[in-house]
């Protein structure tokens, strides 16, 4: 248990809890980075959220865990995995899907155990590096990675409003065996 808070591995069973997390944690910082709320709120695309979410579960190549309370509410999830990105190897890369934590948890400590979780699995699964994207809007997000050792490695892609998604590489500290 962490800060009042303890990590798990997500179930079948947790997709609607992901999907809703996923959403709330998306709007706070799209709208923090323009996006109207109205634009968000298509109630299509949480359906589409919770049916990703259910083929994530499924998928025995990514790790999700979710971050709950002591009275078991879910604030925080993680996702990672094998790269998505051609020119990276899955021997030596480990990408960092999503963290998304619920405002009302931010700097409670949820993201950073939710991260050093992450590096933990990176370094189990034998990798030198990690890899995410990160929206250049998201500022907090920006913030949070780089105060974690996270760096532009110069790969863009377009994002929403004209704002593109960064990759961002973090060197992991080899392990003594």
């Amino acid at each position: 248990m962490h800060q009042g808070f303890r990590l798990r591995e997500a179930t079948a069973e947790d997709a609607d809890i992901l999907a809703d997390v996923h959403t709330r944690a998306r709007t706070a910082y799209y709208t923090a980075g323009g996006m109207t709320e109205e634009e968000l709120a298509d109630p299509s695309a949480w359906g589409q959220r919770r049916a990703a979410w259910a083929r994530v579960l499924a998928t025995s190549s990514r790790t999700t865990l979710v971050a709950e309370d002591a009275n078991g509410t879910v604030d925080g999830l993680l996702t990672a995995g094998p790269p998505h990105h051609e020119d990276l190897d899955a021997s030596t890369s480990y990408e960092l899907y999503q963290i998304g934590v619920l405002p009302h948890a931010w700097g409670r400590g949820v993201g950073g155990a939710l991260h050093r979780e992450f590096v933990t699995l990176a370094a189990a699964a034998g990798c030198a590096e990690g890899v995410l994207e990160c929206w250049t809007s998201n500022t907090r997000a920006q913030g949070f990675y780089a105060r974690n050792g996270w760096r532009p490695d110069g790969a863009r892609r377009p994002g929403p409003l004209d704002h593109d998604y960064v990759r961002l590489r973090l060197k992991l500290v080899p392990h003594s065996s």
